[in-house]
């Protein structure tokens, strides 16, 4: 005979609907895929799961039980829907905070499922400020940027004349990617520039453009693209 639904189920229930919808809320206003809606169901899914669990394990009567054998699967199985939050665009890497903010809302789930509501709470808390407060201290401390810089040549050109006309514009090198293409007879290299200063302006970018256009090279195409 199964146990009538409890208030503390419903609680949690509610709580962990609340709480998810909370951290959607604020990856809705990002313009993320993965928003309100779908952090309030992981959040909620994620608490019925812990609900059942212990319900589930009392089902088989004499028989040896893990109540926390479902929690478990939730715990793996939401790396799969984070992994779809997650998206290449280019060379730049798209939605691993999204990603995270799924794997929080179904641990803030599992919490308040368990009928720890003060410990989701908590969690919810901390997740906002790592959200929301968290980018204005980024921005404040940084010392430096990031940008790529993709340039298109013919494949005989010397690599490393363009490398060293990018250097002596007072940036660091991070990484450089190369990817030849014999059909075209183009060679196209992928630079991670440092910038020593928080924003690159304008006249940084062009600073290097005209350093590698003064080499004669045969130029293809120049293109810069935000880290």
């Amino acid at each position: 005979m199964f146990e009538p639904i409890s208030t503390e189920m419903i609680i949690g229930l509610c709580l962990a609907a609340l709480l998810g919808a909370i951290l959607g809320f604020e990856r809705e206003r990002h313009g993320r895929p993965a928003g309100l809606r779908t952090h309030l169901l992981v959040s909620l899914g994620s608490a019925g799961f812990m609900s059942l669990s212990p319900l589930v394990a009392e089902m088989g009567k004499g028989v040896p039980a893990d109540p926390g054998r479902i929690a478990a699967q939730v715990v793996s199985g939401i790396g799969f829907l984070g992994a779809g939050a997650i998206v290449k665009e280019g060379v730049n890497i798209r939605g691993l905070t999204t990603a995270a903010c799924l794997w929080i809302a179904a641990a803030i789930g599992m919490t308040a499922g368990a009928g720890f509501y003060l410990e989701a709470v908590l969690i919810c808390g901390l997740s906002m400020v790592a959200l929301v407060i968290f980018p204005y201290i980024e921005s404040w401390q940084r010392s430096h940027s990031y940008q790529f810089l993709e340039v298109t040549m013919p494949l005989k050109v010397d690599v490393n004349a363009v490398l060293e006309k990018i250097r002596a514009q007072k940036v660091s090198l991070k990484r450089v990617d190369m990817d030849r293409d014999y059909t075209n007879d183009t060679l196209k290299i992928t630079c991670l520039i440092r910038f020593f200063t928080r924003e690159v302006t304008d006249q940084d970018a062009l600073e290097i453009v005209e350093a590698i256009e003064s080499l004669d090279i045969g130029l293809k195409r120049i293109v810069w693209q935000p880290r």
